[in-house]
């Protein structure tokens, strides 16, 4: 699910990242998408040639459905930025991105399962190992840390994040997402756990026996509903904690910090309208 998630973000968080290159990146995610699976499963040409055939009608959905959507959350956050925002108001945000992925999900899971059909024995078990490896880099990386090493990450991910769309973050702003990264609660242990529950897991649904695709489908459907009540406690107080640090920080934006924002969106607003105009004139 991480690898699927990961997927998915290529996708969606093209809303995050406004710039220039916005619209060459999207244009070409029917090589990124392959490249990036071939790294954990080396697919034939056969198998290289099915992929494409199911990219096709996936991006068609993505760019003349999904992406009239983005423009409109655009819309939206961008009001939110005439008035003052609440946890609430990021909170209401940060769920049309869940829902956005939610959806990227479900339409990504279909064809990946298309093609886990294609797969050798040999080449599945490949993909499992890849994902194993994978697991232990993120234990090597993240469990390693100190406490202290956890909080200092987390503001920089908090402080490298807002400023790309801010700019320089002044004292002030940078204290409180100082205060928020100190009251953030480490997820990293029990994330790692339930990750390798869930490989195990998966190892068995990809034995491939008859109807494992719905297994898989029914498996992810319900992976949320079975994390721990100790994942999700942490889980929703630190997106509390975040959500106030992020409404308290884009509440005492400056001038120019304000300017800056609203640029990057509006930039980025006009490479999903080219971006939606390009798939209209293909379809015409």
């Amino acid at each position: 699910m991480h690898r699927l998630r990961t997927i998915c973000l290529i996708c969606c968080l093209l809303l995050l990242g406004a710039c220039s290159s916005t619209t060459f990146v999207y244009n070409r995610l029917d090589f990124f998408l392959p490249w990036y699976l071939d790294r954990y499963a080396e697919l034939d040409r056969e198998q290289e040639q099915y992929l494409n055939e199911l990219l096709v009608p996936f991006l068609a959905w993505h760019r003349s459905r999904e992406l009239p959507r983005y423009v409109e959350l655009l819309d939206a956050i961008e009001r939110s930025l005439d008035q003052p925002m609440t946890a609430t108001d990021v909170e209401a945000i940060s769920l049309q991105f869940e829902a956005a992925w939610f959806r990227l999900q479900d339409r990504l899971l279909d064809w990946l399962l298309d093609l886990g059909a294609r797969l050798s024995d040999r080449q599945v078990e490949d993909f499992l190992d890849k994902l194993w490896e994978k697991q232990e880099k993120y234990e090597e990386k993240y469990l390693e840390r100190s406490d202290q090493e956890y909080r200092e990450d987390s503001f920089e991910d908090l402080l490298d994040s807002l400023q790309d769309y801010l700019g320089r973050l002044d004292r002030e702003q940078r204290a409180v997402l100082r205060e928020a990264s100190e009251q953030l609660l480490r997820a990293d242990h029990i994330w790692l756990n339930e990750r390798a529950a869930w490989l195990e897991h998966l190892r068995v649904l990809l034995q491939r026996q008859p109807g494992w695709q719905q297994r898989v489908r029914d498996a992810v459907a319900r992976q949320d509903e079975n994390v721990s009540v100790a994942y999700r406690q942490t889980y929703n107080h630190n997106l509390r904690v975040i959500h106030t640090a992020l409404a308290e920080v884009l509440n005492g934006r400056t001038d120019k910090q304000d300017r800056r924002l609203r640029k990057k969106l509006s930039s980025l607003r006009e490479d999903l309208e080219t971006l939606i105009a390009q798939g209209e004139a293909a379809a015409a």
